[in-house]
């Protein structure tokens, strides 16, 4: 019970941000990565790779309303995974422009996680955007 009260307590704002840091590295960096080999499968003609078993960003709904993955359009998607990671590095700091960035990269990502399919980009911009407003006090 005392521990729970601890983690619901809104006097740790600084735990919340560096703990939404953590989830927008986690979420640029787990999307970004593969994305470079999707990359390099796409302009090499063959398609989005499969890694773990997985289509590299192909088959989602974007291919039903007849936007196949590309290069440019996954340089678009690799620049919001760059700029997650970037704002969670901002954020981690306690810089107001990391929480403003955060936030504003919501919709752009929004589109490519349902677009390319990814259910579990939402759980953690979920989580993060949740920690960075209860948060957002301890930001300067």
């Amino acid at each position: 019970m005392l521990y729970s009260a601890w983690l619901l307590d809104q006097n740790c704002p600084v735990l919340w941000l560096r703990i939404a840091a953590v989830l927008l590295c986690v979420l640029g960096l787990g999307f970004g990565v593969p994305c470079y080999v999707a990359v390099r499968s796409v302009a090499a003609g063959h398609g989005p790779a499969i890694v773990m078993g997985y289509p590299t960003y192909g088959g989602g709904p974007f291919e039903r309303v007849g936007i196949h993955s590309s290069v440019p359009l996954l340089l678009v998607f690799a620049a919001v995974c760059a700029l997650e990671v970037a704002s969670g590095v901002l954020l981690w700091r306690g810089q107001v422009s990391g929480a403003v960035l955060a936030l504003l990269l919501l919709v752009p990502g929004a589109v490519f996680w349902w677009g390319f399919a990814l259910p579990y980009a939402w759980p953690l911009a979920a989580a993060s955007t949740v920690l960075t407003v209860v948060g957002w006090r301890a930001l300067h």
